[in-house]
């Protein structure tokens, strides 16, 4: 198995994930070597919740799994592009497909995506509004 480098950032990777036939970017998040471990093992997307200290697996509540299709590893073997297949359509927790679904225009945040889910009828009650 290929070493990555999880000494810069306290243990952590930053994770670029892309859909796999629109290459739009769908989310950054992180990965410690054991949720480096689960991706590897499940071919689902795992990551590490930084605010709740934990592994998650995209889709574990919301059943919008990321299925790794290909890995890319920067050149310093401390950044990951994961290229998925969205299940589900929406990556984001606030239910768009996309968490990048705002642009800045103009100093103010313009709505450019599309909300495809409500995510406070997706997630139940006690569940961290941050998603997963």
């Amino acid at each position: 198995m290929i070493e990555l480098n999880f000494e810069k950032l306290n243990g952590l990777l930053p994770i670029i994930v892309q859909d796999f036939k629109t290459n739009n970017v769908l989310m950054l998040g992180f990965m410690n070597k054991e949720a480096w471990e689960k991706t590897l093992e499940t071919g689902k997307v795992n990551y590490f919740s930084r605010s709740r200290n934990k592994i998650w697996q995209k889709g574990e509540i919301s059943g919008n799994f990321q299925i790794v299709k290909e890995i890319f590893v920067d050149c310093d073997k401390d950044t990951l592009l994961i290229k998925a297949e969205q299940v589900g359509n929406a990556a984001c927790h606030e239910g768009y497909g996309s968490c990048f679904y705002r642009k800045l225009n103009d100093d103010k945040l313009e709505l450019v995506g599309k909300r495809i889910f409500d995510p406070y009828k997706v997630y139940r009650k006690g569940v961290d509004k941050n998603g997963e």
